[in-house]
């Protein structure tokens, strides 16, 4: 106690030193953050594409059709799944729509073999390192963004953060129940050998596709 007790004491008595004279900080602004959430997503290989909540299914078949894809695993009872479902329903020239409506073993063949997307929506964005945030349910569960080739992630634009300690505080996440396993998606699925060559789509999706549903819109 005695040695602590000297540390803390020449401590205490240490002359101050002034800081440096820095500039006041300010928060980037919704643009700098938003072009830097693209800067960084894309540099990630992620793919962008902006739309509004009322255009967006369209805007999905397109690029899904352009890309001759064959089949989209979708999560019934979320608010994307069933604007999909309407969508299609409505003549929207969407693949055909496979519904994660089952236990994990019975779909496990459609995920791995058959389908060529799955699509997700998001909880929020990280603007400094152009990260997607999933939170998973039951009724839309990890394996749609971890299976299928290709990932579709919906993010709105209001729920981009500057920096995961700000979505955590912003977002409440001490207090808002998090689920067993919280995602951090930063582009599709990437590994490193022994040489620390960089190969992406190994063991996850091959792509990601971003739907950036525009504020107010």
């Amino acid at each position: 106690m005695n040695a602590r007790a000297n540390i803390l004491g020449r401590l205490k008595a240490a002359p101050g030193r002034p800081g440096p004279d820095l500039p006041p900080w300010t928060p980037p602004s919704y643009a700098d953050k938003l072009a830097r959430f693209r800067q960084m997503a894309e540099a990630n290989h992620a793919e962008i594409h902006d739309v509004t909540a009322s255009n967006w299914p369209e805007r999905l078949a397109s690029i899904l059709n352009n890309r001759g894809l064959r089949s989209l695993m979708i999560a019934p009872g979320t608010p994307r799944g069933d604007a999909l479902l309407q969508a299609a329903a409505q003549g929207v020239p969407l693949p055909p729509l496979v519904p994660y409506d089952r236990a994990v073993e019975a779909l496990k063949d459609a995920l791995v073999h058959q389908v060529d997307a799955g699509l997700t929506g998001t909880r929020g964005a990280i603007a400094e390192t152009g990260t997607l945030i999933l939170w998973p349910t039951a009724q839309e569960p990890r394996l749609l963004s971890l299976l299928p080739p290709l990932h579709i992630a919906v993010l709105e634009e209001d729920a981009l953060h500057d920096t995961l300690a700000a979505a955590v505080r912003d977002q409440g996440w001490a207090a808002a129940g998090m689920p067993t396993n919280a995602l951090l998606i930063s582009g599709p699925s990437k590994t490193s050998d022994i040489e620390q060559t960089l190969a992406y789509g190994v063991h996850g999706p091959k792509e990601l596709i971003i739907l950036l549903v525009k504020k107010g819109e």
